[in-house]
């Protein structure tokens, strides 16, 4: 299926790595060309140029942190016009609510809500004048059926859902879509580190953990970076306009829910 948007200049934060870079790498296989965002400058270069070699397309990279307002400045001005936009942070550490207070509630919603209401807000105008945009936002499965122990990024992430449930509406007739992705366990540093959480917790093995998520997974087993970055190309694509402020989940089917 071609999906339209070879051409189009995409912006992809937190693409070092992980489902970010399965994102970059997929809209690189659509011809997209690039603009993307990490903090660590080593591992985004490395990222970019594997890029460029397999898709030949062009690929600008930008070490940033953009739940800092200076990162995104620099993003935003290095990236000028943009016609795609993914927005992806890491989340901040598992806990309970009774080991966070007020300056960690904080930092998780400028890193998994402000930081993409922002980069959102600086691209949207361009978008709606040219009369067509897409904005997506990697969020968790949490978002659909919270964790006990992912008290922080559920809020953070609610905030963010409600902000586009808003939003998506107001610029839809403009051509451009806004909507969120929410992965559920994939293969990647995040979940390890979530396993490896678990497994201190309760005095396991991180491979006990990890056999025991897979197995409650319906799919299985953990989803790839590959698979969840073709899911962001098509909500990118031409033939994903009609999808305007909806919550994908990418979870192998591990959220039990009807509708």
């Amino acid at each position: 299926m071609d999906l339209g948007i070879a051409g189009r200049r995409a912006v992809v934060t937190g693409a070092s790595r992980g489902l970010g870079r399965g994102c970059a790498e997929a809209l690189a296989a659509e011809g997209v060309h690039l603009v993307l965002a990490a903090r660590g400058r080593e591992a985004l270069e490395e990222a970019a140029a594997a890029i460029r070699a397999a898709h030949g397309v062009p690929v600008t990279a930008v070490a940033a942190d953009v739940t800092a307002a200076e990162g995104r400045q620099r993003l935003i001005e290095a990236a000028g016009e943009a016609d795609i936009l993914v927005t992806n942070a890491g989340g901040p550490p598992p806990g309970a609510w009774h080991e966070f207070g007020r300056e960690d509630l904080l930092a998780a919603l400028e890193a998994n809500m402000l930081s993409a209401v922002a980069l959102a807000g600086a691209f949207l105008p361009g978008m709606c004048a040219r009369g067509w945009g897409r904005v997506v936002n990697i969020t968790s499965s949490a978002v659909r059926a919270p964790s006990r122990s992912l008290g922080l990024s559920t809020a953070a992430r609610m905030g963010l859902t409600g902000w586009v449930a808003a939003v998506a509406r107001e610029v839809a007739g403009q051509g451009v879509t806004i909507n969120n992705l929410l992965p559920g366990s994939h293969e990647t540093d995040r979940i390890v580190a979530l396993d490896r959480a678990a497994a201190e917790r309760e005095g396991l093995s991180l491979e006990a953990v990890q056999a025991r998520r897979r197995a409650e997974i319906p799919a299985g087993r953990y989803g790839t970076p590959a698979e969840f970055g073709a899911a962001c190309a098509f909500l990118c694509s031409v033939r994903a306009g009609y999808i305007v402020g909806q919550n994908l989940l990418v979870d192998g089917g591990a959220t039990a829910l009807t509708l």
